[in-house]
């Protein structure tokens, strides 16, 4: 990554992290007596941290595993994500890491998991991809669900449940300004970024991928697991290059 690179990088973190903040410290004082500010910084970190290890701390590790796709940079983050999850303000449960499934869940998850499904097929049919390769089919069938689901609707999700308590219920789940946040933070990370002396925004981008995050909210908070959201991620990326 060169110097420019790194620039850029670390520019677009800034302006996520500081439309993270702003709309943060709104919506909480909106709600003072169920928002922590102190978990919304923590969740602030957590982005800066996965952002910092996905691009191997904008290059300043050098790259041991190599391949066409980034490999290195998913794993480090993922170990991240497991690292913090583990410590006791966490929980791996608490935060959905768990195989287990929320008794009877499964049945109502799986009409979300065929919307979902279907999306991504119908997305796969309009847009067909170029035929894969053994890395690329390889990387997509793991590392951006595992990856990913576990930051965003795992770990990600959690903190910012802690900084909004308040919840409204609907389609069968307590909604928060958690499940909110992480799908913008979620879509921002595909279509937002900043280069050539300005930032960049795509409007479809963010749009085709906030209808997943929230299908993938709604499970992992109906099935208090990732497990869902992991496994139809992966089929979300994958279907596509086999068409």
């Amino acid at each position: 990554m060169t110097k420019g690179s790194s620039v850029n990088g670390l520019t677009g973190l800034a302006g996520t992290l500081a439309v993270l903040l702003l709309l943060g410290l709104v919506v909480g004082f909106a709600d003072r007596q169920r928002f922590s500010v102190r978990w919304l910084l923590v969740a602030a970190l957590l982005v800066a941290l996965n952002d910092m290890l996905l691009t191997r701390a904008y290059g300043l590790l050098p790259e041991l595993i190599g391949g066409s796709w980034n490999w290195q940079g998913k794993l480090l983050a993922l170990c991240a994500t497991l690292a913090v999850a583990s410590l006791p303000a966490f929980g791996w449960r608490r935060a959905g890491l768990t195989l287990s499934q929320e008794p009877g869940s499964l049945r109502a998850a799986l009409p979300v998991a065929a919307l979902y499904c279907a999306f991504f097929i119908a997305i796969a049919l309009a847009f067909p991809g170029e035929p894969a390769d053994v890395e690329t089919a390889a990387f997509q069938l793991t590392m951006p669900g595992i990856e990913e689901e576990l930051f965003y609707r795992g770990l990600l999700l959690f903190a910012l449940d802690q900084a909004f308590r308040g919840r409204r219920r609907f389609l069968g789940v307590d909604w928060g300004w958690g499940a909110v946040l992480s799908s913008m933070l979620f879509g921002m990370a595909h279509a937002f970024g900043y280069s050539d002396g300005q930032f960049s925004f795509d409007a479809i981008t963010m749009a085709l991928t906030a209808v997943p995050a929230f299908l993938a909210v709604w499970l992992r908070l109906r099935t208090g697991s990732v497990l869902l959201p992991v496994l139809l991620h992966n089929f979300g990326n994958s279907f596509s290059l086999f068409v």
